[in-house]
């Protein structure tokens, strides 16, 4: 079972230089700070149209990373989470070479999805303008598969084609990923864009009552096999209760945009408010390999009658909040400005999002370890990274902008800054005091919050104010007992 202590996210490419790298950083200086890991995609490729979530295989360890050797010593003393792609493969994948080489002949020929195989009585306008987009346009791409030119379900991008889950080599595709993952120690597995997986004729394709009963078929396999699951979906925040109430864990991605939300305007209401709904089974996130969430705090896309944790003038409000206090940095990597596979994010580092406040960003991380769920850090965050505008400039692709590669001199240097010192040092305090294996207390305190958590022997509690970058804390318990009123310049040692 995932123990309930902080994890890193991260690439192996970009943090370590590849599998024995990053084994040595969790090993070393991060001893004790991060006993979990999410291992963004190291299949091969790692470094494809997607940053590993195009796999052309799937069930291969790309060799310049290292081997399902190095994933399972990882594994010995670290929670290893690892993503299962649900909705697509590569283009140049083995199978979908061979679909495209023989057509229907082919032994994979049901595995993807076609236009056809959807609807196959043909669709009419109204079906395909109810389908929910992450991106401009529909989502098909013309290829020939044998001697005929057809449709291919295409969610992201070209380079991306859509399994059918459903079919028998697309479930089997699905399992032997499961098994290969089982095998090597992973704990947790991450359904990446599962809420796009099944297609269903005059619904919108994402999130329909049959996502939800593969999502439970799906998580019964992996129990068989020893896993828990997370489900990785973008969308309103009522869906995202609903889901986790019927799988292992879900992310809680209200959560960033909230807090940026209180830091920039002193109004805590609609944080308060989540923080009283939100699920307890949720991996807290500030920061990930993808961009700052706006439509887990909006109406509901598929009917604006519901209403959002924020409303359109204050969504408007903090996405130019974003950009001015990244000093339009993340203006030229969001939306339409920069090559996205989803527009409905805004790419900033979360520091460059708070203006980089240093303070401002310990409180919110010490929001996030306090409050219930299993908390994770993206290796950026944990480095206190800055926007990368040259790597935007080189690429052109949005999300770069949080994707920095890190090479050991510049680590090296991160993690003797005094940020970086005191998130560490607040990650251990939130592994090593047992007060956060206990009961949650969230309350209003002055124009701030108050979290505490206690056990019969043990408690913690934190008075943060996002809107000025204070946090306090104070802790009791079988270690010692101790307070701090600054983050960045006082202890947090636990005894």
């Amino acid at each position: 079972m995932l123990r309930n202590r902080v994890q890193l996210i991260a690439y192996a490419d970009r943090c370590g230089g590849d599998l024995p790298g990053l084994s040595a950083l969790l090993r070393g200086p991060w001893q004790g700070v991060f006993e979990g890991v999410h291992l963004l995609p190291f299949y091969t490729p790692y470094d494809g149209a997607d940053a590993g979530f195009d796999p052309i295989d799937h069930e291969a360890v790309d060799p310049r990373l290292g081997s399902w050797a190095d994933i399972a010593d990882i594994a010995v003393d670290h929670d290893v989470m690892a993503d299962v792609i649900v909705n697509h493969v590569s283009a140049d994948s083995a199978a979908f070479r061979d679909v495209r080489q023989r057509g229907a002949a082919s032994p994979c020929a049901e595995m993807f999805l076609t236009f056809d195989s959807v609807f196959p009585g043909g669709a009419r306008e109204e079906d395909l303008a109810m389908i929910y987009r992450p991106r401009p346009g529909l989502p098909f791409t013309p290829f020939t598969l044998g001697a005929q030119r057809r449709l291919v379900w295409t969610t992201f991008t070209a380079q991306q084609v859509d399994i059918d889950v459903r079919s028998d080599p697309g479930r089997a595709y699905l399992e032997s990923i499961l098994d290969r993952l089982a095998g090597a120690g992973v704990s947790l597995v991450r359904l990446d864009a599962v809420g796009y997986a099944i297609k269903t004729a005059g619904t919108s394709c994402f999130m329909t009552p049959d996502t939800f009963a593969f999502i439970d078929d799906l998580t019964r396999s992996a129990h068989g096999r020893g896993l828990e699951l997370l489900v990785e979906v973008h969308s309103y925040y009522q869906d995202q209760i609903d889901i986790a109430a019927v799988v292992d864990w879900v992310y809680d991605f209200a959560l960033p945009p909230l807090v940026l939300h209180a830091a920039y305007t002193g109004d805590h209401a609609p944080l308060l408010e989540w923080l009283r709904i939100r699920p307890g089974n949720s991996i807290t996130v500030l920061d990930t390999h993808d961009g700052i969430g706006i439509v887990d705090v909006g109406a509901d896309p598929r009917d604006p009658e519901r209403a959002g944790l924020l409303d359109d003038g204050q969504l408007d409000a903090l996405v130019e909040g974003i950009h001015c206090r990244s000093g339009g940095q993340s203006r030229l990597a969001t939306g339409w400005a920069a090559s996205n596979v989803d527009v409905y994010q805004v790419n900033s580092t979360f520091l460059d999002a708070l203006g980089g406040d240093e303070r401002a960003y310990l409180a919110a991380r010490a929001l996030q370890f306090f409050i219930p769920g299993i908390p994770q850090v993206y290796y950026v965050g944990a480095l206190g990274g800055r926007n990368d505008m040259d790597l935007l400039k080189r690429t052109g692709v949005g999300r770069d902008i949080n994707r920095h590669r890190y090479d050991d001199e510049e680590i090296d240097r991160a993690l003797r800054t005094p940020l970086v010192r005191a998130l560490g040092s607040l990650a251990r305090l939130r592994n090593e005091s047992p007060a956060f294996d206990g009961e949650c207390r969230v309350e209003a305190a002055g124009p701030g919050i108050r979290v505490v958590r206690s056990t019969a022997d043990a408690t913690a509690t934190l008075e943060v104010d996002l809107a000025v970058g204070s946090a306090r804390m104070a802790w009791t318990g079988p270690g010692g007992s101790g307070r701090v009123d600054d983050l960045v310049a006082e202890s947090l040692a636990v005894s």
